[in-house]
Order: C-alpha cells, then sequence, then structure tokens
C-alpha cells in the first residue's frame, strides 16, 4: 500500500447497514478487533445516534492508543463532505438533514469522513486489491502498461459504484458521483439497472419464470445453487435471473467504463455468483453498434477482458508489447497498441476493502488539513 507504509495512525470505522452496524478500528491496513455488532434498528434518531457512539466507544475502549480520525459508510443520500445524511429507506429515523459527521467530531474530538459503500470499496481494492496485483503482473511481464484507474461495483441489496482515479477517490459535487444505480436498463424501458441488478431483481426475474408467489421464492444463494443444478428447483428460471443481471450491468458498465476507461472490481453479496454471469457480462461490454450506413462499430474503443478466466488474463498481461524506433534515432521505445481493460472480482473481499478504503481515504484527508 505505497503511500501508507510507514502511517500507523488509527482509524475507527463503521459498516452501517439496514439491519445492523459492525464496529471496527484499522491500523497499518488491518482490522485491529473482531468486529463488534449492534442492531441499526430503534424508534428514535436519538435511539440511533445512541448506539453509534456506544459502538465507538466499545472500539476506543479496546485500542492501544487514541484514534485520529473516524471514517466509514453510510447510505445516502448524504451530503458526504459535510458529513449530513439525508432522509433514508432503510433507516427512517434519519429525515430532513441529520449532521451525524459533526455529530461524531464533537463527541470524539477528531474529523470525521463519511462516504458511501461503493466509493470506499473501489478506493479499497484500489491500493490494497485488484489495482496492484494486475500492475505487479504486467510489470513481471515487461509491459509497458501500468493502470491508474478503477470502477468498483457492488451487485447486492442494491447496485453501488465508486470511481478511483491516479491516487484520488473521485468526488462529484452533489455526493452523487458512481451513482451507476440510476442508469437506463437495457431490457426494460423506463426502468433503472437496479431493478434487474440487485436480490429484488434476482428473485423477481426466478419468481416470473418459475411462475411462484414471492412467498415461495428462494433466497438468491439457493437460487445461484438451483442454476447449478445443486439445489432442487428451477433450473431454467434460475440461470435467466443471472442471465439478466449480466446483461443489464454489462450494458451499464461499458457505460461507465467509456467515460472511466480503467480496470473494472465487483464485489458485494451477489458478486460470489459470477461463474454464472461474469462471461456474458463481458460478452455484453464488448458488443457492438451499427452505424447509419449498416456498419459495425464495436460498443468501446477498447477491448474488455474476464479476467477470471486465466486464458483471458495471460492475453491481458500479455498485450501486444513491441519496441519501436525513435525517429531520427537509434533508440527503441516499448509500445503496446492493445487498448484493453478487464473484470475482476475482489481481491479483499467486499467488507475489508471498505475498511482499507475507509482508513486510506481518512490517512489522505488528515494529511491535507
Amino acid at each position: 500500500m505505497k503511500g501508507f507504509d510507514n502511517d500507523h495512525r488509527i482509524v475507527l470505522t463503521l459498516d452501517a447497514g439496514g439491519t445492523n452496524f459492525r464496529f471496527n478500528a484499522v491500523q497499518d491496513g488491518k482490522l485491529l478487533i473482531p468486529s463488534i455488532p449492534l442492531s441499526a434498528k430503534a424508534q428514535t434518531l436519538d435511539d440511533v445516534l445512541a448506539t453509534i457512539r456506544s459502538g465507538f466507544e466499545m472500539v476506543v475502549s479496546q485500542l492501544p492508543e487514541p484514534p485520529s480520525a473516524i471514517s466509514f459508510c453510510f447510505p445516502g443520500p448524504a451530503d458526504y463532505e459535510a458529513g449530513i445524511i439525508g432522509d433514508l429507506e432503510n433507516l427512517p429515523v434519519f429525515r430532513g438533514g441529520v449532521a451525524l459527521g459533526p455529530y461524531l467530531e464533537e463527541v470524539f474530538g477528531v474529523p470525521v469522513f463519511i462516504n458511501n459503500d461503493g466509493d470506499l470499496f473501489t478506493y479499497g481494492e484500489a491500493i490494497g486489491g485488484i489495482l496492484p496485483e494486475i500492475n505487479e503482473m504486467l510489470l513481471k511481464s515487461g509491459s509497458p502498461k501500468k493502470y491508474r484507474n478503477l470502477f468498483g461495483a457492488t451487485f447486492g441489496t442494491g447496485f453501488g459504484g465508486g470511481i478511483y482515479s491516479r491516487g484520488h477517490l473521485f468526488s462529484g459535487d452533489n455526493s452523487a458521483q458512481g451513482e451507476i444505480n440510476r442508469m437506463h436498463n437495457k431490457l426494460y424501458s423506463g426502468f433503472s439497472v437496479e431493478e434487474s441488478v440487485s436480490i429484488k431483481g434476482i428473485k423477481r426475474v426466478y419468481m416470473l419464470h418459475a411462475n411462484i408467489t414471492e412467498e415461495e421464492c428462494p433466497e438468491p444463494r439457493d437460487i445461484y445453487e438451483i442454476a447449478l443444478g445443486n439445489m432442487q428447483g428451477n433450473k431454467m428460471a434460475a440461470l435467466k435471473a443471472f442471465e439478466e443481471l449480466a446483461v443489464v450491468a454489462g450494458n451499464a458498465l461499458a457505460d461507465a467504463i467509456t467515460l472511466v476507461d480503467g480496470l473494472v472490481v465487483l464485489g458485494g453479496g451477489l458478486s460470489g455468483a459470477y461463474p454464472l454471469f461474469l462471461d456474458r457480462l463481458v460478452q455484453e461490454m464488448n458488443s457492438a453498434h451499427q452505424t447509419m450506413a449498416g456498419n459495425r462499430l464495436e460498443r468501446l474503443e477498447i477491448k474488455v477482458f474476464n479476467l477470471e478466466d486465466p486464458k483471458q488474463l495471460e492475453e491481458f498481461i500479455s498485450g501486444e508489447k513491441r519496441l519501436i524506433t525513435i525517429p531520427g534515432t537509434t533508440k527503441t521505445i516499448s509500445y503496446d497498441p492493445l487498448k484493453r481493460v478487464g473484470v475482476a472480482m475482489s481481491r479483499l473481499g467486499t467488507s475489508e476493502a471498505i475498511a482499507l478504503g475507509a482508513w486510506a481515504f481518512a490517512l489522505q484527508e488528515l494529511n491535507n488539513i
């Protein structure tokens, strides 16, 4: 984790879900204690704030030294830079704008940084996961290529995203960067991509093709096993559910990468089913448009590789490197004309990547204060 090697400051972290809050602390890029889970359910805002305060106090009591900051992901909508949380669907006691960051700064006397999970997941994978792994492989192969940009996407309750570019987490002007969930759904006109790329999307498609009710519908983990033939159920419906996810997500990720031009890393609870959907997702990203003259126009200027496929990974790393001569001299320079990106699964695990990203973001921001 270049840039953080000699920084031993401790940062408190929180993984905030609609059901549970999980508290921890990170130092030197590692979790310091077993996570402390507390229920997120509460009748009033004061109850939730008391739970969050209590959770961080429990972590602090187990630390070898005081923390330097608090950094965590929290659901939106929010003004993350200001630390203000808006009206939340899963935590309805948050209404009208709640200054959560400033409140915790008053309580603990340290800077507080809040982001969404897609952002911190991406940051963690960028500094300690897929990005350094791929760059190390390229370096060892003698390739002149080096990747400095990463788009992270999480498949779970919803479809989240984050953007890392050349050493920094990209932040928009309205805390709405990387909101890939709002993109157009290729298969269902007028709907968002999240209707298909989510737990509810997998279950909806399975119910439709299996002709069953919501009460009868298995959870995505079981639908995955049904698709593999390991459990009783409607295999055709299960395969269809993950195919739709692949097509819709691939279409959205192609739009995102058109702008970002970097690697893609996937995480979240549904990402564990990647053997069923990743090939099809990459195929969708590599699809083509047509011109008005009837000619084929590649969807992307760059070729997309499935980095979980050993053969595609080998081709990706090898590229088309060659030596070319600098005009007017006898000197040569290494050149690789193959424009390419790859899609890979999380190397750290989603929760660990989020914690690492929260830690790194806090240290970077502290250095700018």
